[in-house]
């Protein structure tokens, strides 16, 4: 079973804190969000057997850097993708400020949704289901999962066992390791954002 899943948020790139990038094609790592990774690696602990990654470009970078660093290959698993933003993929946040739809969805995560998009409660379901699956895989052992700050924020607002309303509260920066440990009971968040300073 996976003892212990470290969840890393991919690096820095151009757009981030611009746009709400989503889906969209073609957002990759930066110089920054590569150093970012790259200082990331030597402090993750313990040493992972298994790397896992969106199949967004951003995270599949970031996990080579992990990947060159540890030696192991990298998994593509579309249940790690990031949120489905629907119509507002590729949307500035200047211009979505005054959309109304877009303040009601900031207050309420866990009965709102995006316009053609995906629920917070749909991706919570996904990823936590996949991280369930990788708990009681014999052969998981000790995993890195790189994903989107939305999918790591939810799995810890479930672990943690707190509500979707209150994603504010749980801040996931480029380049983090958040980390889940798990026994007999399940998973417990161990750490959360965890960055290594430029």
């Amino acid at each position: 079973m996976a003892s212990v899943v470290h969840l890393v948020r991919h690096g820095h790139h151009a757009l981030l804190g611009r746009t709400l990038c989503g889906r969209m094609d073609g957002v990759t790592l930066d110089e920054i969000g590569s150093e970012e990774i790259a200082r990331c690696a030597p402090n993750i602990s313990p040493r992972p057997s298994l790397i896992q990654s969106s199949p967004r470009r951003r995270c599949l970078q970031s996990a080579s850097i992990l990947s060159a660093h540890f030696r192991l290959p990298i998994e593509i698993v579309p249940a790690l993708d990031e949120l489905n933003y629907g119509e507002w993929t590729g949307r500035s946040f200047a211009d979505l400020h005054d959309d109304p739809q877009w303040s009601h969805w900031n207050t309420r995560r866990g009965s709102a949704r995006p316009p053609g998009g995906e629920s917070m409660r749909s991706l919570q379901s996904r990823v936590v289901n996949h991280l369930e699956q990788l708990r009681n895989d014999p052969l998981a052992g000790i995993v890195i999962a790189v994903s989107h700050a939305e999918p790591i924020r939810a799995a810890l607002l479930h672990y943690a066992r707190m509500r979707l309303d209150d994603f504010l509260s749980t801040e996931i920066d480029p380049a983090s390791v958040s980390t889940l440990s798990a026994d007999d009971r399940g998973f417990s968040v161990t750490t959360i954002n965890q960055r290594v300073p430029a």
